[in-house]
C-alpha cells in the first residue's frame, strides 16, 4: 500500500468521523427541541390548571414568559448546533487538506532521495487503519441511527460521500 492509498484512508476515516460529529449534534439538536416541546406542553397543563387560582394577567404573564423562554432557548440551540456543525465542517477541510498535502510532499520525498521508508511504513500501518476506519464507519452509522431515533423523521445525518477504504479494496481485489 503506498502513501497515496493510506492517505485515502486517512481522509476516510476524518471524513467519518467528522458525518459522526456531525450526527451527534444533530441528535443534541433534536433532543433539545423535543425538551422544549415537553416543557411548553408541561407548563400549559400546569397553568390550565392553576388558572383558576391566578388573576387573568398573572396568567397571560405566564403565558408569554414562557413562549418567550422557548423563543430564547430554541434561538440558542440553534445558533451553538449551527456554529458547531460549521467547526465541525471546516475542521475536516482543514485535516483533510493537511493529509493529502503530507501524502504528496511524502511521495515526492520518496521520487527525489530514492528512499522508501514511508511506503514501507504505509503498508505497515494500512491493515490497522483499514480496521480503524471500519470501526469508524460502524460507529458513524450507529450514531446516525441514534439520531434518527431521537428527532424522528425530523433529522437529516450526515453521510458518507464516497465508499469506504475497506470497500474499495474488496472491490480492488475481486476484480
Amino acid at each position: 500500500m503506498t502513501a497515496k492509498n493510506l492517505s485515502t484512508v486517512a481522509v476516510d476515516l476524518i471524513e467519518s468521523y467528522g458525518n459522526t460529529a456531525k450526527n451527534v449534534i444533530d441528535a443534541y439538536r433534536a433532543g433539545g427541541e423535543r425538551a422544549v416541546s415537553l416543557l411548553e406542553q408541561r407548563w400549559n397543563r400546569a397553568l390550565k390548571h392553576s388558572r383558576s387560582e391566578l388573576t387573568a394577567e398573572t396568567a397571560k404573564n405566564a403565558a408569554a414568559a414562557q413562549i418567550a423562554f422557548s423563543a430564547y432557548y430554541t434561538k440558542g440551540l440553534n445558533l451553538t448546533t449551527s456554529g458547531a456543525t460549521q467547526v465541525v465542517t471546516q475542521l475536516v477541510k482543514v485535516l483533510e487538506g493537511s493529509v493529502e498535502r503530507v501524502a504528496a510532499n511524502a511521495g515526492a520525498f520518496e521520487e527525489k532521495t530514492g528512499v522508501t521508508t514511508l511506503n514501507t511504513l504505509a503498508a505497515a500501518t494500512a491493515p490497522g487503519a483499514l480496521v480503524l476506519s471500519r470501526l469508524a464507519a460502524q460507529i458513524e452509522q450507529k450514531t446516525a441511527a441514534l439520531a434518527s431515533k431521537i428527532a424522528g423523521d425530523d433529522v437529516t445525518t450526515a453521510t458518507v460521500k464516497r465508499k469506504s477504504a475497506f470497500a474499495e479494496r474488496r472491490a480492488a481485489r475481486a476484480s
